[in-house]
């Protein structure tokens, strides 16, 4: 028996919410059950599509780590981190917690053998870790993967938006995302990642506003 794991994530880029890091482990047999559900890359399908396969790829040994926003700007901060190794840390910590043979990373850096290198330092099994670009549409683990980081993600944006309002989707390029930023980006400061331009643009040009409102003799 030869166990597969498929490791993708959601939520790399957004200035609002967290990163959501996922892992699916199949025995080598199972793949093509995998396959006839309809798996393939997150972003080829519907939120129904995903929702509904959620449960099924849910029947599999998984795992889900999700970094809030807080985490995501210490890694930012510290010198001996960056949004890879961070992404290294969390892939790393799926792969202990399974224990797979093989592990299909989808490669969040330009340098593969750079990143394989630091995530193998970080993996306390015995797994052959397999690191490759758009891994996600080239194998079906790593894309039922991404549909449990996608669809996770998705129900955290929604808890955000039942409690502090419709923040869009997170995206900085959304027109929603960015006129909540402007809005509340001092008022909910738990929700958004502080490291990123965007939120540090919002951040100065309120903050230049408010010299210029000051009057001294007021």
């Amino acid at each position: 028996m030869v166990t597969i794991c498929g490791i993708d994530e959601a939520g790399r880029g957004p200035v609002i919410g967290p990163l959501v890091t996922a892992g699916v482990m199949i025995d080598e047999k199972d793949l093509e059950k995998l396959k006839s559900i309809g798996v393939k890359d997150s972003k080829l399908l519907t939120p129904l599509q995903r929702e509904s396969m959620f449960e099924e790829i849910s029947k599999y040994p998984h795992h889900i780590v999700i970094t809030e926003p807080q985490e995501i700007d210490a890694a930012l901060a510290d010198e001996e981190l960056n949004l890879n190794w961070l992404e290294a840390h969390k892939t790393a910590e799926i792969i202990n917690e399974l224990k797979p043979d093989k592990a299909i990373v989808d490669c969040p850096s330009t340098n593969i053998e750079a990143y394989k290198a630091y995530l193998q330092k970080l993996v306390k099994t015995k797994t052959e870790l397999i690191v490759e670009h758009k891994a996600d549409l080239n194998h079906p683990q790593a894309a039922a993967a991404s549909i449990l980081a996608k669809v996770t993600r998705d129900s955290e944006i929604e808890e955000i938006k039942k409690k502090y309002g419709d923040c869009g989707p997170g995206y900085p390029s959304n027109e929603i995302t960015q006129k909540f930023l402007r809005e509340n980006w001092e008022k909910y400061p738990e929700i958004f990642r502080k490291s990123w331009s965007s939120y540090k643009r919002i951040a100065a040009e309120q903050f230049q506003s408010s010299i210029a409102d000051f009057d001294p003799e007021a």
